[in-house]
């Protein structure tokens, strides 16, 4: 299963991955190129080029790469007990930094005016680290013509309000039809979307949604749901593509439109707490879990979104190689990446109108892009959130 008969015991396997996830900051390029350093370069577990194709098919597939990458070369290490505790180890400083934050946040954060206009400027750097993710991913993935088409009709399917799972079935077909030259049938595909956007959207009697009340804090009893919060973490593992920023809408509708556990506002201060981590970006869940379902919360929403991770590697290895070959798939795979992108682009836009307000709000989005693009380093974004509310706090002091 491995170029150097690598074995370790799981004791060191553990250890190893929990020292990468305690070293985890910069997002996913830095800590896959964390890995490939010490394990390809330095220790030779596998030549370049398997880790090349490994990576290549973890990046089509659904989850955060890094950590299903930390799994795949736990299993070369140790068999499934190795991607187990390499994936474990990996996920873990991160998930108890992510709760110590959380609590930490609900007793004092929401009630203390100070810590309120740190996570002031918090969001709004949030919502600038959405928008560049935004123009990243679309970048890097809509390379073609056709998919950018396929990411607008999606995002204008998403505003009217069609449900995600059929905007991204089609998205997927649509380009697998047009790879395989049924040029007609791809584009009846996308008319039909745009058509049943239409309809929604023009619906006489759309009901209107309701708001979370701004004031809205902590855990609302009679919202909990165990299997809610599950459901949302699956659905965020199974539908990560690209990267950890491509979960938000499908978490944000569940938590904050859907069950409404929390404000929108609620919701990019988990996504800035996590951002400041050593971790991968969709650690933020375990802050949504508690404010879904509490302690039990935090551990089931963290199981739906890693649980795919781990099955696609310990449980999957054949399909993998299945679909390393399998162009049709790659297809699929990318129209609804294409699919996804849309999404997120339009949940960028609501965060924005609803969060970018007044003109201080105005100003450090703008301030925080601009360092965002000026310096891509892998430590931008923690000093742009932290920054960021630091000059919140700043003018709360002096105005």
């Amino acid at each position: 299963m491995n170029d150097q008969n690598i074995r370790l015991s799981s004791a060191k396997i553990f250890l190893k991955f929990l020292k990468f996830g305690s070293l985890a900051w910069g997002g996913p390029i830095a800590q896959i190129a964390m890995l490939r350093k010490e394990l390809v370069e330095e220790e030779k577990w596998v030549s370049p080029e398997r880790f090349n194709k490994a990576l290549g098919v973890y990046q089509v597939l659904p989850g955060p790469e890094a950590h299903e990458m930390c799994v795949w070369f736990g299993m070369i290490a140790g068999g499934r007990l190795g991607g187990f505790l390499a994936g474990l180890g990996f996920m873990l400083p991160g998930f108890l930094l992510m709760m110590a934050l959380t609590l930490f946040y609900v007793n004092f954060g929401i009630k203390n005016q100070l810590l309120q206009s740190v996570f002031f400027g918090f969001q709004a750097a949030v919502i600038a680290l959405i928008f560049s993710a935004v123009h990243r991913l679309g970048k890097h993935t809509l390379h073609t013509k056709e998919l950018l088409v396929i990411a607008g009709v999606s995002a204008l399917a998403s505003y009217a309000g069609v449900h995600f799972l059929i905007i991204l079935l089609l998205t997927g077909l649509a380009y697998f039809f047009f790879q395989k030259s049924k040029k007609l049938l791809s584009l009846l595909l996308m008319l039909s979307l745009v058509a049943a956007s239409l309809l929604i959207y023009l619906k006489p009697d759309k009901p209107e949604l309701q708001q979370v009340k701004p004031d809205a804090v902590n855990i609302r009893v009679e919202k909990q749901s165990y299997t809610d919060v599950l459901i949302t973490g699956l659905k965020g593992g199974l539908l990560t593509f690209g990267g950890a920023y491509t979960a938000i809408p499908f978490i944000q509708e569940d938590a904050v439109e859907h069950h409404q556990w929390m404000t929108n506002d609620q919701f990019l201060d988990g996504i800035a707490l996590s951002g400041i981590l050593p971790a991968p970006l969709i650690i933020f869940s375990v802050f949504v879990g508690y404010f879904g379902a509490g302690w039990i919360g935090m551990f089931l929403i963290t199981l739906g979104i890693f649980l795919p991770a781990f099955a696609f590697t310990l449980a999957g290895h054949k399909l993998i190689d299945f679909i390393i070959d399998n162009k049709s798939i790659h297809y699929f795979l990318q129209g609804v990446t294409a699919g996804v992108i849309g999404l997120i682009a339009v949940t960028a836009i609501q965060l924005f109108i609803s969060t970018i307000t007044g003109w201080l709000a105005v100003l450090i989005f703008a301030i925080a892009l601009l360092l965002l693009y000026r310096f891509p380093s892998k430590f931008t974004p923690v000093f742009v959130i932290i920054g960021s509310g630091i000059l919140a706090l700043i003018f709360n002091l002096i105005t």
